[in-house]
């Protein structure tokens, strides 16, 4: 197939592009590189021997999405494209609600009109709100998630069921993550944030680089094991590869359906960092301040539904992935 990625040269949409490359899909990349660079693109060519094609723009940008899809030969689209950080959500909730939400409805209005009605969807765990117990299964309602990033990425769900039940052409898979983490095992790709880390894994790797001096731990009072939020973690190519499974199974058998993709288990902030430490012996210095706006105790996936309908299932430990955050991190610093 023939498949347009927006958000591609970021982090989860980088590694769905190998991985889509290298099962024999040709791949067309939309993003305006906001949070990314344009060396990705070139590196995902190394890793793949293949070159995807690479257009620099915006989905809220009508001429350009409509000129990919003017061209032909678009047989799906996955959907990365977005802001993402939770604490920036709080501060700047208009902006969240323009890019998340106002162009997800530019981008699924060109699809139609152009007849590519196959949509896999970037969606996120925070939609389960603070859980009332974990883990979460794919069929507890929804909640008004703590933080706008969140509540943008409900809106479109409910925007993909309106959608999908006036027309029943559509195709849309909906994929909740937990926390993605780790890199490409061969260090050419990770997670590259331009600005200061919004997220913990890559936070924690630039504090290993001395790039940063100590890494704030937010919170210690919530009622876990150790204080510190629990989280699902889940490897990058893990759950890029569960993108390929959602995407085989709505060309197969069609309709609206919704996976979580993580790994079933929970881990708080400060296990993380003893990981990190034991897989990569750097030194991670931390200190404890205020609770986050908008973060949760903990939560983590109930993973059956879709080890069972996607033949699907997260592989790698946290050791591993710490260890290929950690090669990712050395490589990009030799690339400064």
């Amino acid at each position: 197939m023939r498949v347009l990625v927006t958000g591609g040269a970021g982090f989860i949409g980088s590694h769905t592009v190998v991985e889509l490359l290298q099962a024999g899909h040709e791949v067309v990349i939309l993003d305006d590189l906001s949070n990314a660079k344009p060396s990705v693109i070139d590196r995902i060519t190394q890793i793949t021997d293949a070159k995807p094609d690479f257009i620099h723009g915006d989905v809220r940008d009508r001429d350009i999405v409509g000129d990919i899809l003017t061209r032909g030969g678009i047989d799906a689209c996955m959907h990365f494209a977005g802001l993402k950080a939770v604490g920036e959500s709080v501060e700047r909730p208009l902006s969240y609600y323009d890019v998340n939400v106002g162009g997800t409805v530019d981008l699924l209005e060109m699809l139609d009109l152009h007849g590519v009605r196959t949509f896999v969807f970037s969606s996120s765990a925070t939609v389960y709100g603070d859980p009332d117990v974990v883990p979460v299964t794919e069929a507890m309602p929804t909640k008004s998630p703590t933080n706008p990033y969140g509540k943008t990425k409900l809106v479109i769900e409910e925007i993909l069921r309106d959608l999908h039940g006036s027309d029943g052409r559509w195709n849309i898979a909906i994929l909740r993550y937990f926390n993605p983490i780790g890199a490409h095992e061969s260090g050419l790709i990770g997670e590259d944030p331009n600005d200061i880390p919004n997220n913990l894994m890559p936070y924690i790797a630039q504090v290993a680089a001395e790039k940063l001096p100590k890494l704030q731990v937010y919170g210690d009072d919530y009622p876990t094991v150790d204080g510190t939020g629990i989280r699902d973690y889940i490897h990058v190519v893990d759950l890029a590869r569960g993108h390929l499974a959602a995407l085989d199974r709505i060309m197969r058998l069609g309709g609206l359906s919704v996976w979580n993709l993580g790994t079933g288990r929970g881990t708080s902030v400060l296990e993380l960092v003893a990981a990190f430490e034991a897989a990569t012996r750097a030194r991670i210095p931390y200190e404890i301040v205020g609770r986050r706006p908008g973060d949760i105790a903990e939560t983590w996936a109930d993973v059956s539904k879709a080890e069972s309908e996607l033949a699907w299932k997260a592989q790698a430990g946290i050791a591993e992935m710490c260890a290929d955050t950690w090669r990712w991190q050395q490589h990009a610093l030799r690339l400064e």
